[in-house]
Order: C-alpha cells, then structure tokens, then sequence
C-alpha cells in the first residue's frame, strides 16, 4: 500500500492510539520469570532454585536434522543453556503478554466495522510491542545480562540486541504445547488473565508468550523437517503417542 491509502491508514491508526490512550480501550498486563536451568540433551531443565532442590519443569526442544555444510552444526534451543552434565546452572527467561480490548473499546467501536477491525489489528500490535518492551527490561534491569545496552530504533528492528526471543509455534520451537509450561510456571493465568484453550490458542487473542536466551551466540533458525527418529523420540520425552506427537507437528514432518 503507497500514497494516498497509506497515508489514510497511518493516520487513522494514529487517531485510533489517540483514542486507546485517552481511554484507557486496552489494557495490557505482561508477567516474566527468570528461571535457574540446565539442558539435557534437546531439554531445558527447570529447577526451583540454584541449588537444584527439585525440577519444577521441563522444556522440550526439536533440533534441525538438516544436512548442512562442513563445520556448520544443526541447532537445538537447548545449546544455547549449559548442559546438566556441566555442573553450572544456567538460566532460562519467559514472558507472557496481553493487550485485552476493555468493555469501553467494544462500545467505542460499536456499529464501525473499520474501527473495530482497526482496534484487533492495533491490540494485536500493542502486544508484542509489549514484548518487546518487556525483553529490553529483561535484558537491562530485570535479569540485567546486557545493562548497558544503548541501541536505536533501527537497531531493535534489526534485533541487534544480545539474545533472542522465540515463541512456541515459530519455526525454532513449532511445538504449541509447549505453552502449557510457559504459562504453568510463570502462573499466567493467576497473574494476569491469560488461558489457554484445549488447542493451545491464547486467549485474548491479542496475546504473546516464550522463552528468552541470553547466550551470546543464540540465533532464530528453523527447525525443518524433522525424521521419523526424532518424531519417535519426542513423543517419548513428551509422554505423548507417536500419532498425537504426529498431529502438533504434521508441517514439519
């Protein structure tokens, strides 16, 4: 879209954050957690302190089986956090945001299509605007690996920033029943109102969640298609069948 329509669309955006501003039409509410963590093998390990007293989760992970050039390896999320075997524990952030549309936003919009359309896309757009506030909070102060970071806007686009922050459902981790563990331990639903339905949708639709690596050589990659060896293997650390491990994961097989 270029000119005139553009233009149009920019600034009835702008009217419309006016709006959500002034009258308070969305809310937004976020929750973080930083958890002590050691991998195991495609797994994160999550312990309820430092010491390791006791697994309070476990993250499972998919590694690309690619075939890749020489010296190039085929990634896991679990390689960027310390294996168990190490002795160190290590540390794995989540988040979970929402941007919910008020009862006042679904009268203010009432009888427009446009607007109402309008306000879902800018919800939607708030939300992980919120993410990403939420990740820089992390990075600085928060767990504080990365306190002086000083980037512009045009840096944050272009992810300059140390670390990286995947969502179950994209293409390094596809698995959305990995949201259940996110949302168990950061307690996203008693904290902030966010649930999940029997499909792993997140309600208000308007909403993010996942994990934050701080190693500093993490990278987004996808993880492909996967063999049927690592298809049964899954399913055994999930504790799920082969065909319901099959069904979350039929567009990587």
């Amino acid at each position: 879209m270029r000119g005139e329509e553009a233009r149009k669309l920019f600034d009835d955006g702008q009217r419309l954050l006016g709006e959500i501003a002034s009258r308070e039409l969305i809310t937004i509410k976020g929750v973080t957690g930083i958890f002590p963590s050691a991998s195991s093998g495609d797994d994160v390990v999550v312990f309820s302190d430092d010491k390791r007293s006791s697994v309070v989760g476990i993250m499972h992970f998919l590694r690309n089986q690619e075939v890749k050039e020489k010296g190039k390896p085929n990634l896991c999320l679990s390689d960027y956090i310390a294996p168990v075997s190490s002795g160190l524990t290590d540390y794995t952030g989540m988040f979970a945001v929402k941007a919910d549309i008020t009862g006042e936003g679904v009268k203010f919009t009432e009888g427009d299509d446009y607007d109402t359309i309008m306000v879902r896309i800018l919800s939607d757009r708030l939300a992980e605007a919120a993410a990403e506030y939420l990740h820089e909070k992390v990075r600085k102060e928060y767990w504080g690996y990365d306190p002086d970071e000083a980037l512009t806007a045009d840096e944050l686009f272009k992810l300059k920033y140390r670390g990286i922050r995947p969502a179950p459902g994209y293409p390094a981790c596809p698995d959305h029943t990995e949201k259940g563990i996110i949302f168990e331990l950061l307690q996203a639903t008693d904290r902030i109102g966010m649930t999940l339905t029997e499909n792993y949708s997140m309600v208000p639709p308007s909403s993010v969640c996942g994990y934050i690596f701080a190693h500093r050589q993490s990278a987004y990659f996808n993880v492909g298609t996967i063999g049927e060896d690592q298809l049964g293997e899954y399913a055994l650390r999930k504790g799920m069948t082969r065909d319901e491990a099959a069904r979350w994961l039929s567009a990587y097989i």
